[in-house]
């Protein structure tokens, strides 16, 4: 029996290619760079690595004719949904990168070294707080008992965590790889690719750092069940189809129907996609995962990671599932109906800041389901288009509620320190009431685009009942959207009202793009719109 030759189109996975490899390029600068380079160079290889893929992805979408093609015998496909996708993916990461370089300002914690020369205030009427070279929002030294002497002694040092944007870009190269898999080999490889390295990252928060760990453990623990679950509904679709690939795997349901056992292999698949997209009630690792991680890789997370997922769902059904459209389509139902509810209704009684955001994003899990569950190409575009709108609402809203430091300089969540905050700190206000008026789909926001384009491609596809479950959640989610507006704005500061920490200018500028992209997509969408609609058009 003869292998086939391996054919590698270079140039059809150049993005994927640069992310890799700017990955392994950061690898071997931890190993051989002195400390005092190490950021510098990361941050360079990151950055400039992101942006070379970026560009790859713009020459690929100028380069493609109909269909699109398949590379590496077929492993993945090179067409314009998959561009579409892993170009939101890469301009979320280089979003997240620019506020994972955050320099460190504030206390360094109990024990550390007191404010002398080099020192920055905090605002009006605070302390002076000394400035340290570490990361912001990761911890110096991951291996170190939470609060020990090594902690504190690589704190005074100004250790940096830099091992992190290695992992970030082996993450990013998963996520570009997810939404491309065109068999389910290729896919599992993709999830464990880009999971592996979010399991380390989830542990590396400077504050908080007990919670930072568990929240890390819990993650790591669910996402290899849902990956066991994801594995045996493989084996189980390889043993009734004969094949992996998601085209092999449509021709043979339809020429032999739906067993059951092929229908339990669909139902194992799904969990671990759904698990991914955090969709109820796969939902559970989510608040303490958001709430325990660095700030800003719960903001990469819940964009990006997003993203990816919802793209190699979009594959699945749209390319294997077909045939098997009266089983799967019932219920994605139950589950956009329940994971909107989940969502919206668990968000109102929330205390934290975070906590809040991460069932937010539940519910928007909801939301998005609804124009997949449409099973037309107005339904995969409108999908595109609220994953891109979404992801840049999301990174911002986190890396502003980054920013919100406790009189300590450590991160401050509780909603119940924010009032007046949107008094002291006008800008930061603004800022993050802006983001939270998209995620309510208020008009002139990109999310009120996001969801009258979902709703309408769902209705074309005769999905009517689930938009009334929709148009329902958004209004009750309304309710504490506002709510933290009303305390930032219209109730007076007090002694626990938190200060906002010196953004560096990478954060700044990409605290600007985000606020940008979500006015512009809400004003003028139509070109967004439009390049969604052609990536889509060949759907079917």
């Amino acid at each position: 029996m003869s292998m086939p030759t391996p054919s590698v189109e270079y140039a059809s996975l150049s993005p994927t290619l640069i992310v890799f490899g700017a990955a392994v390029l950061g690898v071997l600068a931890e190993a051989f760079l002195p400390r005092r380079s190490r950021y510098p160079a990361q941050v360079t290889l990151a950055l400039g690595g992101l942006a070379a893929a970026f560009a790859a992805v713009v020459t690929l979408g100028t380069k493609i004719r109909g269909a699109g093609h398949t590379a590496v015998l077929g492993a993945m496909a090179v067409d314009r949904v998959t561009l579409f996708l892993q170009g939101t993916v890469v301009l979320v990461a280089i979003m997240a990168v620019m506020f994972f370089a955050q320099r460190r300002i504030g206390t360094p914690g109990p024990g550390a070294a007191t404010a002398t020369a080099g020192t920055v205030s905090t605002g009006p009427g605070r302390p002076i707080m000394p400035r340290f070279p570490g990361l912001d929002s990761f911890t110096p030294q991951a291996s170190a008992a939470p609060g020990s002497q090594a902690e504190q002694q690589a704190i005074r040092a100004g250790v940096a965590q830099t091992e992190l944007f290695p992992l970030t870009m082996l993450a990013v190269g998963g996520m570009l790889v997810f939404p491309a898999a065109n068999d389910l080999v290729t896919m599992f490889v993709a999830l464990e690719v880009l999971s592996l390295p979010l399991y380390l990252l989830c542990g590396l928060a400077r504050h908080r750092r007990l919670l930072s760990q568990e929240a890390a453990l819990k993650y790591f623990l669910l996402g290899a069940f849902s990956s066991a679950f994801f594995l045996y509904g493989v084996a189980l679709l390889y043993g009734v189809t004969g094949t992996l690939t998601l085209s092999g795997i449509r021709e043979a349901l339809a020429a032999h129907g739906a067993s059951s056992m092929a229908l339990v292999g669909v139902a194992l698949l799904a969990v671990g996609l759904l698990f991914k997209v955090g969709a109820a009630p796969f939902h559970s690792w989510i608040p303490d995962v958001y709430q325990g991680a660095p700030t800003p890789v719960t903001g990469f997370m819940a964009a990006a990671t997003k993203v990816a997922a919802f793209g190699a769902l979009l594959r699945v059904v749209y390319v294997a599932l077909p045939p098997l459209h009266d089983q799967w389509r019932p219920v994605l139902w139950g589950i956009s109906i329940l994971t909107m509810a989940v969502g919206t209704v668990t968000a109102i009684n929330q205390s934290d800041v975070k906590r809040m955001l991460a069932y937010s994003s539940v519910a928007h899990v909801g939301f998005i389901l609804t124009g997949v569950i449409a099973d037309i190409p107005a339904g995969v575009s409108a999908t595109m288009f609220y994953l891109l709108a979404y992801s840049f609402s999301t990174v911002g809203a986190f890396a502003v509620a980054g920013l919100v430091r406790g009189a300590d300089g450590r991160e401050d969540a509780d909603m119940a320190h924010w009032g007046g905050l949107g008094r002291r700190s006008p800008i930061v206000g603004v800022m993050f009431s802006m983001f939270l008026l998209a995620f309510a789909g208020i008009p002139l926001t990109s999310g009120f685009v996001s969801k009258f384009a979902v709703f309408t491609a769902a209705i074309e596809g005769g999905a009517a009942p689930l938009v009334i479950v929709g148009v329902v959640a958004s209004g009750v989610a309304a309710y504490f959207y506002v709510r933290v507006i009303v305390l930032m704005f219209f109730t007076d500061p007090s002694a626990n009202t938190p200060h906002i920490a010196v953004p560096g200018v990478m954060s700044k500028a990409a605290i600007a793009v985000c606020a940008a992209v979500t006015v512009l997509l809400g004003i003028i969408p139509q070109p967004v719109l439009d390049l969604a609609d052609h990536a889509a058009q060949l759907v079917h």
